[in-house]
């Protein structure tokens, strides 16, 4: 039975090998990659991210990454961005004025509620707002992992809230491009199913 071949974008920031290593461990083949060609050929893609929103921005087209992650939205490609991941498909940050993300979701990204520390680096409760089969399977309140000061604000493609200080946008989905703030690959048997029914979306695909 062929395995479904997922490509992580490769840009250069973050501990992309361990999106990488929790893809395989649910039964994909995976790989690192800022190469078109082998874009093309794979049955989804996952854009992980770690750090400030400017500087990966700037890594994402230095590399070519931002076209690249456009074809394959474009091509309806199963696509999961992953904390920055998430925040670089919105159209702008307030980490980072004056940077354009990659405007494949609508909204822009803020900062966390003045109310409480930040980051927020611990464990919280998933709270569905709509269905996505990202999610599908999850217990009631399934607690995940978060490590981030800014979030997406509200629009109607968030799936998923967390409360910190108020609702923290936690997934949100449109059509083919899925996204999480939080860190699957990080947040034990979880995070292993939402992997799951990500590679199964994939595997779908093909």
């Amino acid at each position: 039975m062929t395995k479904p071949l997922i490509a992580v974008l490769d840009y250069g920031i973050g501990n992309l090998r361990s999106a990488q290593k929790a893809l395989e461990r649910v039964g994909a083949e995976s790989f690192l990659t800022a190469d078109a060609a082998e874009v093309e050929a794979a049955d989804g893609v996952v854009l992980p991210g770690v750090g400030a929103f400017g500087r990966v921005m700037e890594a994402i087209r230095e590399t070519g990454v931002d076209a690249i992650a456009a074809d394959a939205v474009a091509r309806q490609v199963p696509f999961l961005g992953i904390c920055v991941g998430m925040q670089a498909l919105y159209e702008s940050s307030e980490e980072s004025p004056g940077v354009e993300g990659l405007g494949v979701l609508p909204g822009r990204i803020i900062e966390l509620s003045d109310e409480v520390k930040r980051p927020q680096m611990q464990w919280n409760q998933l709270h569905s707002t709509a269905p996505s089969p990202l999610l599908a399977g999850l217990p009631q309140d399934a607690w995940v992992y978060f490590v981030h000061s800014f979030a997406p604000e509200m629009t109607d493609d968030v799936v998923a809230t967390c409360n910190y200080g108020g609702d923290v946008v936690a997934a949100a989905q449109r059509g083919s491009v899925m996204a999480t703030q939080f860190h699957p690959e990080k947040s034990g048997p979880v995070g292993i199913a939402i992997i799951a029914n990500f590679v199964a979306l994939c595997d779908g695909a093909t």
